[in-house]
């Protein structure tokens, strides 16, 4: 599976206006049930949270602006197709998500890691990256991953890009 990773992507003033913003208290996040899975299967996951900037062709969230200015604008997008933060919280148990698609057509992802923790994402062929500050993936979220959460901090945050 072909990936790239850019650690210190962001000049550290955008990244700092997109702490500043989506770790307040004013911010809103969605609670789900469980990621990726059946309403029916969630009762044995872990929950977690969301907050949708961009879907269905159209912003979706007051904050798009400010994640388009911030971090889109960095990343060679021709259409974005959804744009969405991930907040998992501390459940102190490590565990797998499981493996999904971003969307079932071809298309390009990108995973924006806002704090360092110990929670990963997992791609094909046993590949594992780690959550760094600043740290972006791109990679072909059409594809299998797998996400997991954090036991080291409080919370485990992302942007999550899918785009053409």
């Amino acid at each position: 599976m072909n990936h790239k990773i850019i650690d210190n992507f962001l000049p550290k003033e955008n990244l700092n206006i997109l702490k500043k913003t989506i770790f307040n208290n004013n911010f809103n996040w969605f609670y789900q049930k469980g990621v990726n899975v059946a309403e029916e299967e969630s009762k044995d996951m872990l929950f977690y949270f969301t907050h949708i900037f961009y879907e269905n062709n159209v912003p979706f969230s007051p904050f798009f602006n400010l994640i388009n200015e911030n971090l889109l604008s960095f990343i060679k997008i021709k259409s974005l197709i959804k744009v969405k933060s991930n907040l998992y919280p501390n459940q102190h148990v490590k565990k797998l998500n499981g493996f999904h698609v971003d969307q079932d057509f071809p298309h390009k992802g990108a995973i924006f890691y806002l704090n360092t923790n110990n929670g990963r994402t997992l791609l094909g062929n046993n590949i594992k990256i780690d959550s760094v500050e600043n740290r972006i993936l791109f990679f072909d979220s059409s594809l299998p991953h797998d996400s997991e959460n954090c036991t080291n901090q409080k919370i485990r945050v992302n942007i999550n890009i899918n785009y053409f």
